[in-house]
């Protein structure tokens, strides 16, 4: 009977980290995807974003979507926009029949060094929700 259940909860806690393993893959590829994109940002003509800074819950999804629209206002080489946008498109949240009242415009501009610090903060606070 011990050895069923010791098996048991082997094969449960082997299941529960095969299913967390592609969650932590993805959200590091996304923080690697932003710093690619810091260090191959170039600096001049630099045009200030909409950054949305601690969203709450049930703006998550719009900020998300403020960070990818803003994404592709960085001045970058066609391979990293390229690699940037195909990486950021397959990162959503659901807000869960939520109503967000913010939209992108209503946040402050900031350098986009700020807006990749706040994107990479964004997602921190969603590995954090869905680690939970």
């Amino acid at each position: 009977m011990e050895r069923i259940i010791l098996f048991s909860m082997l094969l449960l806690c082997s299941s529960v980290a095969l299913f967390a393993a592609p969650h932590h893959t993805k959200y590091r590829q996304l923080t690697k995807t932003i710093d690619l994109v810091e260090r191959r940002m170039k600096d001049k003509d630099v045009e200030l974003l909409h950054t949305p800074e601690n969203p709450v819950d049930e703006c998550l999804s719009t900020a998300v979507t403020c960070f990818k629209k803003g994404i592709l206002k960085l001045q970058l080489d066609n391979a990293t926009l390229t690699h940037a946008d195909k990486v950021f498109k397959g990162f959503t949240i659901s807000n869960h029949g939520k109503h967000c009242e913010s939209s992108c415009e209503s946040y402050k501009k900031k350098t986009p060094k700020e807006f990749l610090e706040s994107f990479r903060k964004l997602i921190q606070k969603v590995i954090r929700t869905d680690s939970s």
